[in-house]
């Protein structure tokens, strides 16, 4: 791919006419957008329901999906660097089978994972200002206070979304950092608690697991929770069209990204679990604003954290609906989906169209989970169905990555140590499947989603029939490398 600077943002458009994405993330930004993308709802929100599977080794299942999330990076990373292009997951499996409508669906179920994970921040942004502000919204018999908070929110996210990637990066430096500051915060006031004698440490060796469960299951059925946590590294490599020499930039930011995160859930899941006793953190919405009130009682840290969480979970819902929007672009560049969802806009240089787009899915999805599940639930579901979403993603992806070394490679590019994607495929299939005690609500929440897939790749067929792209065809506007010189 071309990566010469052009001296005008005009002049940089592909074959079609249509402006280029402005190539403005570097290593810095890179890791900032990895780091922000990871942390955030999940840990924020789910540290309590992990809590509840395995007792005080809360911080098990986080460990078990850092090395998972770290195995099917190196996946992504080989990937990203032989083909360094906006699609990700779904021009990977593309590429490898060649199958239009197995093509489409990982598309659309990477897109839907965004859509959730952003559906699931919205919903704890709500959850956190009102209670940060003690509006009293989520004790009221009617969940439409809590709806139209998170309603407004996700319009808001758009916005920011249309006003640019660099825009987005900015405002993503600012909620990483601010984000950070806040499970540092956790860590901090957690251990000195345990140092200070007002913490019980010892039940951080402590499992305990539901009757009705063995450990193993109970850690499976845990790590399909924390698992929500981990993901986002895979955002990024739809973002590689606005990254700066991507082939030498994404192995060491990925890498260091997940590390970095990693480390930090494990010390905040320690400190909150020997803060707090197990069934206190599992039964609130905001377990970490429990943590500090229990481990600083005397000081006004717990009533700041709801609003540094609100900056957290709004920087997920930013970034996962930035990278949805790039991928329904990307997909649309392919004729994969209708070229209209391509569209840029000529000042902006974004994908408005494709943000549209999924902004309106979000919004049907917010309200309709809002409206039917339990209020106590509505976190847990949507953040479970954005990782049974991704981890089938991931199958493919660690499969893909193993048939497409039939294809010649290039010097500069990544590879993986084989085993890794062997090891990886068996252990994310295995987490999408019913035996790991995941709510079988989430596969209905999947299920619509799926089936609304299939709606939209037979009305893109037709599209495509009347346009006359054919199946073959498909395979020439896959090369993304035509597009020129972008900024």
């Amino acid at each position: 791919m071309a990566t010469t600077t052009s001296k005008s943002d005009s002049a940089s458009s592909d074959a079609g006419g249509e402006p280029e994405l402005k190539r403005v993330m570097g290593p810095g930004l890179l890791l900032l957008f990895i780091v922000g993308d990871i942390l955030g709802t999940g840990i924020y929100a789910l540290t309590g329901q992990v809590a509840l599977e395995v007792g005080g080794a809360a911080w098990l299942p986080f460990l078990v999906a850092f090395v998972v999330a770290t195995m099917t990076a190196f996946s992504y990373l080989e990937l990203v660097t032989k083909y360094p292009q906006a699609a990700g997951s779904a021009l990977y499996a593309h590429k490898a089978w060649g199958v239009h409508i197995l093509t489409f669906m990982v598309a659309f179920i990477v897109m839907c994972s965004g859509i959730t994970s952003a559906s699931t921040a919205a919903r704890s942004f709500a959850r956190s200002l009102d209670e940060g502000f003690g509006w009293g919204l989520a004790e009221a018999e009617s969940p439409i206070g809590i709806l139209l908070i998170a309603l407004g929110f996700m319009l808001l996210v758009a916005l920011i979304n249309v006003r640019g990637v660099s825009e987005s990066v900015k405002a993503n430096v600012v909620l990483t950092l601010i984000e950070l500051s806040g499970l540092l915060l956790v860590i901090f006031v957690g251990f000195l608690a345990i140092f200070g004698g007002n913490a019980d440490f010892s039940r951080v060796i402590a499992f305990d697991t539901p009757e009705d469960k063995s450990v193993f299951l109970a850690v499976s059925t845990a790590t399909t929770l924390a698992f929500f946590a981990m993901v986002g590294f895979e955002d990024s490599v739809n973002m590689a069209e606005e990254t700066k020499d991507p082939k030498r930039t994404f192995p060491k930011i990925m890498l260091t990204g997940l590390s970095i995160t990693g480390f930090i859930y494990v010390l905040v899941a320690i400190a909150a679990v020997a803060v707090v006793p197990v069934g206190e953190l599992g039964a609130s919405e905001t377990p970490l604003v429990e943590v500090v009130r229990a481990g600083a009682p005397n000081l006004p840290i717990g009533d700041i954290l709801p609003f540094i969480q609100v900056f957290a979970v709004a920087n997920s819902a930013l970034i996962n609906m930035l990278m949805a929007s790039r991928l329904v672009y990307g997909m649309a560049k392919q004729r994969v989906l209708p070229p209209a969802l391509g569209k840029v806009l000529s000042g902006r240089r974004t994908p408005w169209v494709a943000i549209i787009f999924t902004t309106a899915i979000a919004l049907v999805l917010i309200s309709w989970v809002t409206m039917t599940a339990d209020a106590d639930n509505v976190v847990a579901l949507l953040g479970g169905t954005t990782a049974l979403l991704l981890l089938a993603v991931f199958t493919v992806t660690n499969i893909s990555v193993l048939v497409l070394r039939r294809e010649p490679t290039p010097e500069d590019a990544f590879r993986a140590p084989t085993a890794l994607p062997v090891i990886a495929a068996v252990c994310t299939a295995f987490l999408v499947g019913p035996w790991t005690g995941r709510d079988m609500e989430q596969y209905k929440i999947a299920g619509v989603l799926l089936l609304l897939g299939l709606v939209l790749w037979a009305l893109t067929a037709l599209v495509n029939r009347k346009l006359g792209v054919t199946q073959a065809s498909m395979e020439d506007v896959s090369d993304l490398s035509s597009h020129g010189p972008v900024n």
